[in-house]
């Protein structure tokens, strides 16, 4: 067997399983979009199966759905206020998407979607986007005091200005670089204790430990680092909305 199947780094190779090739751009589907497509899949199962029979006195999984849909619009009414109500679907699936992105990836032998940067990135790429032209569309040109805080000196302006501006472009930088950190990192040493468990036979009993240890943070982890991604949104949308 090949020292690559070895490395710590080998479950995060993108590998294609159906070649699709348009002109020139390679869209083949790989693992990464198998575990991307099942994440929207458990998403959608998540939901339908506790809002099917939307009873007076919830089950188990309609209080985890009512639970969720609480935890997420409290978030934003915290956050956004009330002017945040109409981007609650969009933060709502962006936080349930990476969550069950991360949670999928905590089973063996499945595939870390957020462990690429690429991905991480697209996620930020978007929440950027969106949040620049929720500030443009209510704000006009006057968007752009937002790079120059109240009460400061015009004097400071020409200091100040681009300090703001290069805070601003480095948010989805910052963003993403965060989730794709942690992630990757995590399942790394997972992978690391993994093979010391099954290096040293009977006596990776210590390594196992930490492996339990360690599952238990990443699976503190899935969670945190959804919601430090969502919790951001929210911000930045209150940036964009009340100039703050």
């Amino acid at each position: 067997m090949s020292t690559e199947a070895h490395s710590p780094l080998s479950q995060f190779e993108v590998h294609t399983l159906v070649p699709i090739q348009i002109g020139s751009v390679d869209a083949s589907f790989t693992n990464a979009a198998v575990f991307m497509v099942a994440a929207a899949a458990s998403v959608l199962l998540f939901l339908s199966l506790g809002m099917a029979k939307r009873a007076m006195v919830p089950g188990r999984w309609q209080s985890l759905v009512e639970l969720s849909y609480e935890f997420i619009a409290n978030l934003v009414r915290d956050n956004v206020g009330k002017e945040g109500r109409r981007f609650f679907p969009f933060v709502f699936a962006l936080f349930m998407f990476i969550l069950f992105c991360n949670a999928i990836a905590l089973v063996p032998y499945t595939f870390t979607v957020t462990s690429h940067i690429i991905v991480t990135f697209a996620f930020a790429a978007v929440v950027f986007v969106l949040v620049t032209l929720v500030g443009l569309f209510k704000h006009g040109l006057h968007f752009f005091s937002l790079f120059l805080p109240k009460g400061v000196p015009i004097a400071l302006a020409p200091l100040l200005v681009p300090i703001e501006i290069i805070s601003y472009l480095a948010r989805p930088v910052s963003l993403a670089l965060r989730l794709f950190a942690n992630l990757t990192a995590g399942h790394t040493m997972l992978k690391v204790f993994g093979g010391f468990v099954v290096m040293l036979g009977l006596a990776g009993v210590a390594p196992l430990l930490v492996i339990v240890v360690l599952y238990g943070l990443e699976t503190l982890i899935a969670f945190l680092q959804a919601y430090v991604f969502t919790i951001l949104t929210c911000i930045y949308l209150n940036d964009a909305l009340h100039l703050h």
